[in-house]
């Protein structure tokens, strides 16, 4: 059902002409067979063209049918579904936690890793205008919710997604993700009242709609207390 679904978002102005071009032979189709019948004189001719008549009829019919359905598809049910329905990849199970929020387990985890001392730096991947995160800056002390913002603005974006981890650690925890593309502007909500104050990483992943994750946008910041 997802290669399904995308297939009919990736292809849906092809699909729209492909199916504009069989409207025009269903409809000239059914434009003659009605002529047909009307200006048929033996009976079975009538029959004949009234047998034709209604495989056009037919064929408009799963047209149209087929018009809507890819209507409703990409414009109601594909914007509704999760990037994990289209890409299947372990990291998007951490996807069922509420918005912006880590859950207590992950936020247990995080809080027993050990974390060296270490002063907070700059920022690792992060290019200007494609993928970066200008809101929190690097280095700086954060408490309480916050909006993060940003850009990402990819080739073929599949979905974004914002993890953080104590930092010098590989133990990424998902905060949220979006599917839409951004221009300096918010990535979305995080509450870091789960966290032990402390200092992390916070990094941006843009992965396309083939499944393959680019470069992160990695920042250093420090989680104080309320």
């Amino acid at each position: 059902m997802a290669m399904i679904y995308q297939f009919l978002s990736t292809y849906e102005v092809l699909i729209y002409i492909v199916l504009a071009i069989g409207a025009l032979f269903a409809f000239r189709w059914l434009w003659r067979s009605w002529n047909e019948w009307r200006e048929a004189v033996y009976s079975l001719e009538k029959e004949f063209a009234l047998r034709r008549m209604g495989q056009s009829i037919a064929f408009v019919t799963l047209i149209m049918v087929l018009f809507c359905g890819e209507f409703i598809a990409a414009s109601f049910i594909i914007p509704g579904l999760p990037a994990s329905f289209f890409i299947a990849t372990p990291t998007l199970d951490l996807f069922a936690t509420p918005t912006g929020t880590i859950s207590a387990e992950l936020a247990t985890q995080i809080a027993l890793t050990p974390r060296p001392v270490a002063t907070l730096s700059g920022t690792s991947g992060c290019v200007a205008d494609k993928l970066i995160i200008t809101d929190p800056k690097s280095g700086t002390q954060i408490s309480g919710k916050i909006t993060l913002r940003g850009t990402v603005n990819v080739p073929n974006l599949g979905f974004y997604k914002y993890e953080v981890a104590p930092l010098n650690s590989t133990t990424w925890a998902t905060i949220s993700a979006g599917r839409s593309e951004v221009v300096n502007g918010p990535l979305g909500d995080w509450d870091t009242s789960t966290l032990t104050p402390g200092d992390y990483q916070l990094r941006l992943v843009a992965t396309d709609n083939q499944g393959n994750a680019l470069p992160p946008c990695i920042i250093q910041i420090r989680v104080g207390g309320q």
